[in-house]
């Protein structure tokens, strides 16, 4: 069956955790049972892909394999920062969502374009780096530690984005979150990614100024697009 690489663009606007994840659920589970059809067609169809665009209000989420400890605030503590709480099924540890930040969820048939989980988290990785070079930003890995970061190798490593992902019969969800006008303060009720002394970071803290949110979109998009060969629709 050829290949679609056709990527159907949803923008949620800001929304909350628990909707936006309904969301991306119904989308990965249109996907995972269209495929399971298919394994009985002559003529399978095509899967879909779709890239959701949300900026969430404050919340915390736990990854499947993160530490409860790594959350520094008790229930009432949340509730006095009006901030949520959710436990998720993606990879990675704890981090934080909030206004001022992009969050991308790429729910993407892998047999659409490579069947490689490794190679499609260094291109969400690539996409970041390449668009914080964009800002005269040198953004990197960090050996061992999902996600991208600005001086890693050093004493003054700092992360700006974070990245978790689920993915089950080549069917990703979750995605990448990188921080733009994020307030980081947010960041000392957790120990983000479940990484001891290391910093966070975002593009307005590191160029001194507030970023147009809609031009980062538009640069993130423009790498995923080229590392994908992604047809935005």
């Amino acid at each position: 069956m050829k290949q679609n690489k056709e990527v159907k663009i949803i923008e949620l606007g800001q929304l909350s955790y628990g909707e936006s994840l309904t969301a991306q659920e119904q989308y990965f589970n249109q996907i995972i049972a269209l495929k399971r059809a298919n394994r009985t067609q002559v003529e399978p169809l095509q899967t879909p892909n779709y890239l959701l665009w949300v900026e969430h209000p404050p919340v915390v989420t736990l990854g499947k394999s993160g530490k409860k400890e790594h959350l520094l605030l008790d229930a009432k503590g949340l509730e006095k920062q009006e901030i949520e709480f959710f436990k998720t099924n993606r990879g990675g540890d704890i981090t934080f969502h909030g206004p001022g930040q992009l969050v991308v969820y790429p729910i993407f048939d892998l047999d659409n374009f490579f069947t490689d989980i490794h190679k499609y988290l260094r291109f969400l990785e690539e996409a970041v780096i390449e668009t914080l070079k964009e800002y005269g930003l040198q953004g990197m890995r960090s050996p061992g530690e999902t996600g991208v970061w600005l001086e890693a190798d050093t004493p003054f490593a700092r992360k700006i984005c974070a990245m978790g992902v689920r993915a089950s019969r080549w069917v990703t969800m979750h995605g990448l979150a990188l921080n733009i006008n994020t307030d980081l303060s947010y960041f000392d009720h957790i120990v983000p990614c479940g990484i001891q002394g290391k910093g966070v970071t975002s593009l307005a803290k590191e160029l001194g100024h507030a970023v147009d949110p809609s031009g980062v979109k538009e640069k993130v998009k423009f790498h995923l697009g080229h590392l994908f060969e992604a047809e935005w629709v």
